[in-house]
C-alpha cells in the first residue's frame, strides 16, 4: 500500500510543481524581450533557470542523501513559491535582474523536482520501474495544460502590469504542491539484494556501458529539447508574429508530446529494453530536426515541437531507467548526483545558446547546432552496441 501511495502522491505533487518549467518557457524570454537591456539577453532567464537546475542538481541529491526525501522536497517548493513571488515583483518593477535571480531560483527548485524520479524508484520493485517512472511522467501532462494556461489567462490582470498574473497563479500552483507534499508524503524504499555488497569507487560504476549510455542519451535529449524549445516562443511570437495564443498552443503540444507517450513507453521499455527505446528517440529526434527546417510555418513548428516532445520522452525515460539498473543501493545518491549534473549541466549549454544562436544564425542556426550532440548519441549507442543488457543489475 505504501508504494502505490508513494507514487499518486509524487504524481499529483509534480503535477502542480512542474508547471513552473511551461510557465517560465513560455514567458520567460516574452518578458526578457521586454525588460532587458538588449536583445540578444531575451532568453537569458529561461537559460539561467537550467544553470540553476545543473548548479543545484548534485546539492539537491547529497542533501536528500542526509535530511530524507520529505524535507528535501519540501525546502525546494518553498524556495520556488518565493521565486515565483519574486518574478512578479520584479516585472512590476521591470527589474531585468530580479527576474533573473528568480529563474534561477525557480531552477534550483527543479533540480530538486527531478529527484521524484529517483525517489519513485526507489520504492518499488525493480521490474516496476519503467512502468511507474511512466506513470509520474504523466504528471507532466497535466503541467502542459495547467502550466501555459495559468500563464496566458493570468497574464492581463486588471490593476497588475502584464505578466504579473502570471507569476502569482504559479506561486499558487507550487503552494498546492507543497501542502500536498507536507500532509501526504512519506519516505519509503526498497532495499534490494545489493545492501551488503562493497561500494565500489563511483569511477568505476559511470565506466559501465550502460551508464555511459544511459547519461548520454539523457543529456542529449534534453540539450536539444531545451535549445530548440528555449528559442521558439521567441521565435514565433517575437520573430514570425504568431500570436500569444499559437505560441501558446504550440508550446502545449510541445509538453503533451513529452509526456503522453509515458502510457506506453515505461510497456514498450519492458518489452524491448531501454536501449531500443532510446534509438527510436534517436531517430525521431533526427525526424524532428527535418520537418523543422527551412522557412517554417505554423503547422510545421507544432509538429517539429511534437516530435521533439516524444524523442525526449523515448531519451530521457530509457536513459533513466536504465541508469536506475546500474548502481547498488548505497551508490544511488552520489551516481543521481552525477548524472543529473552532467545531464542539466548540458540542458544549460542548449538552453544558453538558443538567444545567441537564433539572432546571429536564424531558426535554422538552432536546428543545426543540435547535430553535434545527436552525432556523439549515435556514436555512443555504436560503441555499447552488444555491451548493454537492459534488464540486469550491473
Amino acid at each position: 500500500m505504501q508504494i502505490q501511495r508513494s507514487l499518486l502522491v509524487l504524481t499529483i505533487a509534480q503535477s502542480f510543481g512542474l508547471t513552473a518549467a511551461p510557465i517560465l518557457v513560455l514567458l520567460g524570454g516574452i518578458v526578457g524581450t521586454q525588460i532587458a537591456p538588449s536583445a540578444n539577453l531575451a532568453t537569458l532567464p529561461v537559460a539561467v533557470q537550467i544553470v540553476g537546475i545543473a548548479s543545484a542538481a548534485i546539492p539537491a541529491s547529497l542533501l536528500m542523501s542526509r535530511m530524507g526525501r520529505k524535507a528535501g522536497f519540501l525546502a525546494g517548493t518553498a524556495l520556488a513559491i518565493v521565486a515565483a513571488l519574486l518574478a512578479a515583483q520584479a516585472i512590476a518593477q521591470q527589474s531585468f535582474f530580479l527576474f533573473v535571480v528568480a529563474a534561477f531560483l525557480i531552477g534550483v527548485y527543479i533540480a530538486f523536482l527531478q529527484q521524484f524520479r529517483f525517489a519513485v524508484a526507489e520504492s518499488v520493485p525493480a521490474a516496476q520501474v519503467p512502468k511507474s517512472l511512466s506513470v509520474l511522467m504523466l504528471a507532466g501532462i497535466v503541467a502542459a495544460m495547467l502550466g501555459p494556461e495559468v500563464g496566458r489567462r493570468f497574464s492581463a490582470v486588471e490593476g497588475l502590469p502584464l505578466y504579473v498574473g502570471s507569476f502569482l497563479g504559479l506561486a499558487v500552483m507550487l503552494s498546492i504542491s507543497f501542502l500536498v507534499l507536507l500532509l501526504f508524503y512519506k519516505n519509503s524504499s526498497i532495499q534490494g539484494a545489493d545492501k551488503k555488497e562493497a561500494t565500489r569507487p563511483l569511477w568505476e560504476v559511470l565506466r559501465q556501458p550502460k551508464v555511459i549510455l544511459a547519461i548520454t542519451a539523457a543529456a542529449i535529449a534534453y540539450s536539444v529539447m531545451s535549445l530548440v524549445m528555449t528559442a521558439t516562443p521567441l521565435s514565433m511570437h517575437e520573430i514570425d508574429r504568431h500570436s500569444l495564443a499559437d505560441t501558446t498552443r504550440v508550446i502545449q503540444s510541445h509538453i503533451l508530446a513529452m509526456y503522453v507517450p509515458s502510457f506506453f513507453s515505461g510497456i514498450l521499455i519492458s518489452r524491448f529494453g531501454a536501449a531500443t527505446i532510446i534509438k527510436v528517440g534517436f531517430v525521431i529526434m533526427l525526424a524532428c530536426m527535418l520537418l523543422g527546417w527551412g522557412e517554417p510555418q505554423l503547422v510545421h513548428y507544432w509538429g517539429a515541437l511534437v516530435l521533439l516532445g516524444i524523442g525526449w520522452n523515448f531519451l530521457y525515460l530509457g536513459g533513466t531507467t536504465l541508469l536506475t539498473q546500474s548502481y547498488r543501493s548505497d551508490e544511488r545518491f552520489k551516481v543521481q548526483a552525477v548524472n543529473d549534473f552532467l545531464v542539466f549541466g548540458m540542458q544549460a549549454v542548449g538552453s544558453l545558446s538558443a538567444g545567441v544562436l537564433l539572432a546571429f544564425a536564424g531558426w535554422n542556426g538552432v536546428l543545426a547546432f543540435t547535430l553535434p550532440g545527436l552525432m556523439v548519441l549515435l556514436l555512443v549507442m555504436l560503441g555499447v552496441k552488444g555491451r548493454v543488457e537492459a534488464r540486469t543489475l550491473a
